[in-house]
């Protein structure tokens, strides 16, 4: 079935597996999990071949100190800093499963798994670890931002660019 709907997509979208579900099924309502990476091209020069898929920022980002940041999201928590003032959503308490900031030659991704996510909240997370990887932020900053449930507190909003849904879990 999965290759039967593929031949139908762009090539931009791919289903890995499908199956027959209950008429009532919901593909939002019924996910348990869902995976989103961050792309960012961290090089002087930036790619050409990459420019629209990736974020780029030729500063040089500290990994480790964004990880160290990053530790903080992972648990059940109320996201309000790392929302966008359009969100719907009734609740702004997620829960983070992984958090993690990964080095992939002149490639910085940010992978995030949880049971949802607010809108914006991926670019906006991506956006405060991008400052501590700068060094304008220190790592436990992240702890306190969480913790003000202020959007003001957390970084900018990266752009849309960078930013793929990665996987989607229902079991």
């Amino acid at each position: 079935m999965a290759t039967a709907i593929n031949s139908q997509l762009k090539g931009s979208i791919r289903v890995k597996q499908a199956e027959e579900v209950d008429e009532n099924f919901h593909s939002r309502y019924h996910c348990h999990k869902k995976t989103y990476a961050y792309f960012i091209e961290n090089s002087q020069q930036g790619t050409a071949v990459y420019r629209n898929i990736t974020y780029h920022i030729p500063e040089l980002l500290d990994v480790q100190k964004m990880q160290e940041a990053a530790n903080y999201l992972v648990g059940e928590h109320d996201f309000s800093s790392f929302k966008s003032s359009g969100t719907s959503s009734k609740s702004s308490v997620r829960t983070i499963y992984s958090a993690q900031v990964l080095k992939e030659q002149d490639r910085v991704i940010v992978m995030l798994t949880g049971n949802g996510f607010l809108y914006n909240m991926v670019r906006i997370i991506a956006g405060t670890l991008v400052d501590i990887g700068k060094g304008e932020r220190k790592p436990e900053e992240m702890k306190e931002i969480l913790e003000a449930k202020n959007r003001q507190m957390a970084g900018k909003t990266l752009p849309p660019q960078g930013l793929f849904l990665m996987q989607v879990d229902y079991n």
